[in-house]
């Protein structure tokens, strides 16, 4: 059952990175910082299921579950920068221009990213993909924690 429920959840986050890279080569919508920081501990976790698969070891599902907790909270973080209910990393968001010279404002303007991370390009029922991002990966951790507590 260990190994069932590991390769369930480890499976979602390969198609959560699937999904993820369709709106970026399909739809053509590039990822801000934020987005890419998502990325990475779904990769983990798909690597760790591969693992979970050889060795169902109980330490496996809890770093799976570890990954899908991580990338779930970069969501909620991500989510609430482009709801703005917080600030977000000053390299990927607007900021605040008070008190900037025209100097300051046009340099700004220069360095800033492409793509911005307080923004929202897509989102499906008033809900982001950071927000789908968030929502989804805490149900795969608790995919991997049934896993951790599984024979």
């Amino acid at each position: 059952m260990r190994r069932t429920f590991s390769m369930i959840a480890a499976s979602g986050s390969a198609l959560l990175l699937l999904g993820a890279f369709g709106f970026e080569h399909i739809g053509d919508m590039a990822p801000c910082k934020m987005c890419i920081w998502q990325r990475w501990p779904h990769a983990a976790a798909v690597l760790i299921g591969l693992v979970a698969f050889f060795l169902p070891w109980r330490f496996m599902s809890l770093l799976g579950a570890a990954a899908a907790a991580t990338t779930g909270s970069v969501g909620v973080y991500h989510a609430g920068v482009e709801q703005g209910w917080w600030q977000g990393p000053s390299t990927c968001t607007s900021g605040d221009i008070t008190g900037l010279s025209t100097e300051d404002l046009f340099n700004q303007i220069m360095t800033a990213p492409i793509v911005r991370c307080d923004e929202i390009p897509w989102a499906l029922g008033g809900i982001s993909m950071a927000g789908w991002n968030a929502i989804l990966s805490f149900s795969l951790m608790a995919l991997w924690v049934i896993a951790a507590r599984r024979q």
